[in-house]
């Protein structure tokens, strides 16, 4: 009877010793997924430009930007927008800043006469006063989850991707936000509470339109030089 008490003993204490590899096992694997890489950079392979050259594809007041060995920088206040009307893409671009610079990049714009018709990803030296006015965000609703910025005078990289509702950033090969507009539902409301200068809920914004890039903002009136402007649609 002991024996058999005794070898009940060992085969017991062999399951559990099974179940806790098992379960360490399992924890490594959670350990890992959870520590796991980032999504991967958008494919940006086979982009073309956005701005031609010679600036024939876009609408802007005459000598408001110029295009030299490459670079965009605008001159006035003007925002300069494209012709031609975009859905669901990938841009991706460089820009580098001055003291106190401000600008941003429209994505898809409902009224190009009306700024607040279109999303505006922020282009600064750090940030201005207004609500997510940081670099990066999405000005008034999305802020980016961290700082990512290069210093004054440094190129920096954006790969802003559109898909129907779905918008994320890369900048500086992190992603800082990935957004569905559907979340948006409200007019004047972020999803997180705060309150936004939007007369129209997100969700209801133009999915097809027009980019642009905003001139020469803010007091200082310093200028943003842009480059590798590229646009890749999906299909």
């Amino acid at each position: 009877m002991q024996t058999n008490i005794h070898r009940n003993s060992i085969a017991i204490t062999k399951r559990n010793a099974l179940k806790l590899a098992i379960a360490a096992g399992a924890g490594i694997l959670l350990c890992a997924s959870a520590q796991a890489a980032p999504a991967s950079h958008p494919d940006t392979t086979g982009g073309k430009d956005l701005i031609a050259a010679d600036l024939s594809n876009v609408d802007m007041p005459a000598g408001s930007w110029e295009m030299k060995d490459g670079v965009l920088v605008a001159k006035t206040h003007d925002t300069i927008w494209t012709k031609e009307s975009y859905d669901n893409f990938i841009l991706d671009l460089e820009f580098k800043v001055a003291k106190e610079s401000n600008s941003g990049v429209f994505l898809r714009s409902g009224n190009t006469k009306d700024v607040l018709a279109a999303l505006e990803v922020q282009v600064h030296e750090d940030q201005d006063g207004a609500l997510y006015g940081m670099v990066g965000a999405i000005y008034n609703a999305q802020p980016p989850a961290k700082k990512m910025q290069k210093p004054t005078g440094e190129w920096n990289h954006f790969t802003i991707t559109c898909n129907d509702s779905k918008l994320s950033l890369v900048f500086n090969g992190e992603e800082v936000w990935n957004i569905d507009l559907n979340n948006w539902n409200e007019p004047h409301k972020n999803p997180d509470g705060t309150a936004n200068k939007f007369g129209k809920a997100l969700k209801d914004f133009a999915r097809k339109g027009p980019l642009g890039l905003q001139g020469l903002h803010g007091k200082a009136q310093s200028p943003v030089w842009y480059r590798n402007i590229k646009i890749k649609e999906i299909k």
